[in-house]
């Protein structure tokens, strides 16, 4: 089973200095049919104005996926961390028990775009952690690269949940397939460009839902989409 969700069907929020896209209910934007999909609760795709960001607040019991597109992000919180995230890298935070962080675009000139992740942890006020790796070595054209999974499965950030993340950038006319395994979902994310997944058509911004079924992706354009596998 397949279930399209256009980009244009996502909540959106102009702040100025933020332009935010919400995949799912968040903050203002709320729709009854889209408050999470299974352990996925939230998909923002942000971009934050030169000089700007989001300052000190807290979370828990949630695991936070950043994945930076372009620009570069700087991270401070109270487990004493302070890092810059630039594209090709991924930073998971597990708020656990409780943290507070921030997170500015340091650039005088040059927007930040990203892709802000939560995730439904497993286990309940965990002792907070943090994890950033790039895998910019990693990728490989038209090849699935796993990010983040629970066992940290060939070199993947581990996250406290039964979630695998993946990466892919396919060029145009190539495809991959992916092997679903029963009673597993996949959620798709298109970050750019335009592909075929199982006969639907999907263009930037677009989202599947799929469950119980195997899939292939064919690109039509040079793509670059996000994939969760989730139980």
């Amino acid at each position: 089973m397949i279930s399209h969700r256009k980009s244009a069907e996502r909540g959106y929020a102009d702040h100025g200095w933020l332009k935010s896209f919400h995949t799912f209910s968040f903050a203002g934007y709320y729709d009854p049919n889209h408050i999470h999909f299974r352990t996925l609760r939230v998909l923002n795709e942000d971009v934050i104005a030169p000089g700007n960001g989001f300052p000190e607040h807290g979370h828990d019991n949630m695991e936070i996926i950043t994945v930076v597109l372009e620009g570069e992000l700087e991270h401070k919180d109270s487990m004493g961390n302070t890092e810059r995230i630039i594209p090709g890298e991924i930073q998971v935070m597990s708020a656990g028990a409780g943290i507070t962080h921030s997170e500015y675009n340091p650039s005088s000139t040059q927007p930040l775009h990203l892709m802000q992740i939560w995730i439904f942890p497993k286990h309940q006020n965990t002792q907070p952690g943090y994890r950033q790796a790039n895998f910019s070595k990693n990728i490989l054209p038209n090849t699935w690269t796993c990010f983040v999974s629970p066992d940290g499965k060939s070199g993947s950030l581990t996250i406290d949940q039964d979630v695998e993340l993946y990466g892919l950038e396919l060029t145009e006319g190539s495809s991959a397939g992916y092997e679903l395994r029963a009673r597993h979902h996949s959620f798709i994310h298109l970050i750019h460009g335009t592909v075929v997944v199982n006969g639907v058509l999907i263009s930037t911004g677009d989202a599947l839902m799929i469950s119980n079924e195997s899939f292939e992706v064919k690109a039509i354009s040079d793509s670059k989409l996000l994939m969760f596998d989730l139980t």
